[in-house]
This record gives structure tokens, C-alpha cells and sequence, in this order.
């Protein structure tokens, strides 16, 4: 080892912040922003990279660059400094998370990657769902594409944060060990956010590396099936394909409202592949609570597991999903750029990309170059149309509670009591002001509440602003909240 080769002390230093913050509960912290290698070194001096300015910028703003030099001191016993560059991840790129082995890509992007052994799967990988050539005297097995499953949804792809790290985990924890660890899986959450990207991540990670029969399907298209059996009399085709499923996993659950006869259906295969210990995951936009016409004993067997949710993406999180997404299509936007995408789209991920899409679309067709300026310009009518489209009615009942120093659960629950009557009403009041959603909408979001509940609502807010001098103010006060709460 050179006199200057201080490669042993950083990979030290790493491992011990990685250690505090993992015991501070700040893994996931630690993973988004700490994705940085080692280069090189002279006296006094350590060369690291990361994969983007902005993660360079974050690591200074958030005085994570201190830190890591005041942990170098406390391993080497002498000052260090640190320098920074830049090294944009090559595509196709290693997983971003630790721990985790890359996904299969496709079949001319996969010669050099060498097919994950396990023993349980070995031989029924080798059989039915690869084919092998020879390439260096060295075996590789490559599978075909997943026929329901998008390749694109990864975990390697899926950005996380605060927002999202509790259901990344599960779901991470649940491919590793399908039918053991958290069955069922019920992953909650809004339009955009997710749901679709995580459970089919599920999915491909459990096939590429451990194999099996994988199913995934909408409750729509599990409801036309089922209805299509009946009609060509094929029930027990039907029963077959999915009693025989290793993994199933149904997104939107919340369309089998009202369709008893798949939800018989959907029960009975639900305890067969239970029984046997076959991996179950659903996804459903709203709590089990809020669902109608779904009956008693599906609800229970849907809550039986882990149910986790994926909330609106934090700004950091959403300054992270664009660089993440600029890496994958080896793009690059000035810094105040995607500040500029973060701060005006905050109602959800799909919006996100479709903003960066757009953006990247536009410096690819005219060749000139991105600015605050004429983004500002390009993307007017979305930052326009998402300013009441940021808002959540969730982050409206939570920045409500905690005004008032109730549980956010009991505003859209069914209590009645006095200290809860008011806050709701407020709530109801603030959600039709600041959001698109119409009083039917917004009722049930609130326990299922009808409209004419939310308008005598509204309407006795409206009445008590026209008395008290102090609550418009007061209101105007929470809506600031609201809308930092979105930042």
C-alpha cells in the first residue's frame, strides 16, 4: 500500500456511518444520498465520486460532507479533506440499493450476467423457463421476458424516501422470501405514486432470481376472466391458472366493490394459495376501511399480512426520482432545473416524469438548452394545473389534526364527539377550497361521508367566518401549512 493510499480508512469510515445511521432508523437516508465511491488519494486528500451534481450539492447542503471528514479524522487520527466529482452512472447501471443482485434486463442487454443459482429453482429455471448458451467456456441462463410483468419495474428503479421506505422494505423483504415473510402483502396509496412499480418489482425480482409460476394481473382483468369462464364454461381452467400460481399479485382492489361473485371466487383461491404457502400481494388506493360492498371475511383475509403505504414524495425525494430517472436515460438538467420540476409538481411521481419527459423531449428536438427560464415557459400549464392537484386531502386531515391535537384516523373516521365535530368540518371546508375534488369525492375520502354531509359542512364554516373575525385568518394560516406540509 502507497504512503497516500487511504482507500482501507474511507471503506472504514463508510461502514461506521453507515452503522449510525442505521441505528438513528436513517437507513434509507444513508442509501439515497450516500452513493459515493472511492477514486483516489494523496497526502491529506481523498478523491470520491457520486453520480450526479445534485447529489454532490445535497451531501454539502445537508453538512454530510463535514461529517463524513470529522468520521475520516476519527479513523485515520489526522485532518482530511475530501473532493468531489462527478462519475454519471453507466447504463445499463449496478442496483443503486445495497444488498441486492442486478435484475435481469433484456436479452441483448444480458450476456455478460451470469443467472442467480438457487437451489430450490435450479433445475425447473433450467427445464421450462430458460435456454443457455456458451460464452467463454462459462454457462449463462437467459430467461425470456416475464410475459405480464414490465421489465422497467424494478427495485434498482424505485427511488425511495421517507414517504416510502417502510413499504420498499417490506417489499424487498417479501421477494426474498415469498410466502414467509409479510403474506399477504397490501401495499395503500394514491394515483402515481407507486403501488404498480413496487408489487410488479415483487414480482420480477422473484422471478429472475428465484423462479416459479409469477401471475400478475388488475382486479379489473382478474373480474373480465372470471366473468369469461363462466360464460364458455371453462371455470375449472380458470380455477387451475391461478390455484396453481407460486406468486399472485392483483393491483386495485378497490374495483371489485359490488362484484360478490368474483370476490367468492377471489376468497377461495385467496385460502388455497394461503394454505400453501404461496405469496399473495394486492394494492388498493384507499384504507380496507373505505371500501363498500366488499365482504367481510375478503376484507379480513386482504389485512391478514402487512399492509404498508406510499405517501406524496417529500421535495428531497422528488429532486432524487428526477436525477434518478435523468441517469437513466444519461441526461443531465442544471441543478436549478430540477429544483425548479420539485417544487411545482408534488401531487405525484407520474406526474413528475411526465414533466421530465417533456423537458428532456424538448432539448432533444430543438437542441437548446434547458434554463429556469424557458422551462418555466415549457411547463406553465403544469405547474398551473398542479397547484391545487399538489394538495392531498390527506395532508389537509393531517396538518388539521395536528392543529387541533387529534389523530388525523379520527377526522376521517366516525366519531362524533365534539372535539372531533369541528376539526372534520374545517377539514371538509379547506379541501373543497384548496383541491379539484367535488363534495362527493372529498365525503369519501372522509369514512365515506355522502355530499350533502360535506356541503352542511362547508356551509358551517362559511357561516361561522361571516361571526368570528378570527377564524378566516386562522384558516389562511393552515392553508400556508398545507401547502409547506407539500414541499
Amino acid at each position: 500500500m502507497s504512503t497516500f493510499d487511504y482507500s482501507d480508512f474511507w471503506n472504514e469510515a463508510y461502514r461506521l456511518l453507515h452503522e449510525e445511521f442505521a441505528a438513528a432508523q436513517k437507513e434509507q437516508e444513508f442509501i439515497l444520498w450516500f452513493n459515493i465511491e472511492y477514486v483516489s488519494s494523496v497526502q491529506g486528500i481523498i478523491t470520491l465520486s457520486v453520480p450526479s451534481a445534485f447529489i454532490r450539492d445535497q451531501l454539502q447542503r445537508k453538512n454530510y460532507i463535514t461529517m463524513i471528514e470529522n468520521k475520516l479524522f476519527e479513523v485515520l487520527g489526522q485532518p482530511i479533506k475530501t473532493n468531489f466529482i462527478v462519475k454519471p452512472v453507466q447504463i445499463p447501471q449496478q442496483n443503486f440499493f445495497q444488498n441486492q443482485n442486478p435484475p435481469l434486463q433484456n436479452q441483448t442487454q444480458q450476456s455478460s450476467y451470469q443467472q442467480p443459482v438457487n437451489n430450490f429453482s435450479q433445475a425447473h429455471n433450467n427445464v421450462s423457463t430458460g435456454f443457455q448458451h456458451e460464452q467463454n467456456d462459462t454457462q449463462v441462463i437467459v430467461k425470456p421476458k416475464h410475459p405480464t410483468l414490465n421489465e422497467k419495474y424494478t427495485f434498482d428503479k424505485f427511488v425511495t424516501g421517507d414517504n416510502n421506505a417502510f413499504a420498499y422494505n417490506a417489499a424487498i423483504s417479501v421477494s426474498n422470501n415469498p410466502g414467509k415473510a409479510y403474506n399477504p402483502l397490501l401495499i395503500l396509496g394514491n394515483v402515481g405514486l407507486g403501488k404498480t412499480h413496487l408489487m410488479q418489482a415483487i414480482g420480477n425480482a422473484i422471478y429472475n432470481n428465484i423462479g416459479g409460476k409469477i401471475i400478475y394481473i388488475t382486479a379489473e382483468n382478474f373480474t373480465n376472466e372470471f366473468i369469461e369462464s363462466i360464460n364458455t364454461k371453462s371455470q375449472s381452467k380458470f380455477k387451475n391458472k391461478y390455484r396453481s400460481a407460486d406468486v399472485l399479485l392483483i393491483d386495485d382492489i378497490h374495483f371489485l366493490q359490488n362484484k360478490e361473485g368474483t370476490q367468492d371466487e377471489l376468497f377461495s383461491t385467496y385460502e388455497a394459495l394461503y394454505g400453501a404457502n404461496k405469496q399473495l400481494v394486492f394494492t388498493c388506493d384507499r384504507p380496507l376501511s373505505e371500501l363498500k360492498n366488499l365482504t367481510d371475511r375478503l376484507r379480513s383475509r386482504f389485512g391478514r399480512g402487512l399492509t404498508v403505504d406510499l405517501n406524496l414524495p417529500d421535495y428531497e425525494t422528488r429532486c432524487a426520482i428526477l436525477v434518478k430517472k435523468l441517469q437513466e436515460q444519461n441526461q443531465t438538467l442544471p441543478k436549478d432545473v430540477i429544483e425548479l420540476i420539485a417544487k411545482n409538481i408534488a401531487s405525484n411521481v407520474r406526474d413528475l416524469e411526465a414533466c421530465l419527459t417533456k423537458v428532456v423531449a424538448y432539448i432533444e428536438l430543438t437542441g437548446q438548452k434547458a434554463t429556469v427560464e424557458s422551462v418555466q415557459h415549457l411547463l406553465r400549464d403544469s405547474f398551473n394545473s398542479s397547484k391545487k392537484e399538489n394538495i392531498s386531502i390527506e395532508t389537509i386531515q393531517k396538518v388539521v389534526a395536528e392543529a387541533y391535537g387529534i389523530s388525523w384516523i379520527d377526522i376521517k373516521g366516525k366519531k362524533r364527539t365534539k372535539n372531533i365535530v369541528l376539526p372534520r368540518q374545517l377539514a371538509m371546508y379547506i379541501a373543497k377550497e384548496m383541491t379539484e375534488y367535488s363534495t362527493t369525492e372529498i365525503g369519501s375520502e372522509f369514512g365515506g361521508r355522502d355530499h350533502t354531509t360535506v356541503m352542511h359542512s362547508i356551509d358551517k364554516i362559511k357561516d361561522a367566518i361571516k361571526t368570528d373575525s378570527s377564524l378566516d385568518p386562522y384558516i389562511q394560516g393552515l392553508k400556508r401549512k398545507i401547502e409547506e406540509y407539500q414541499k
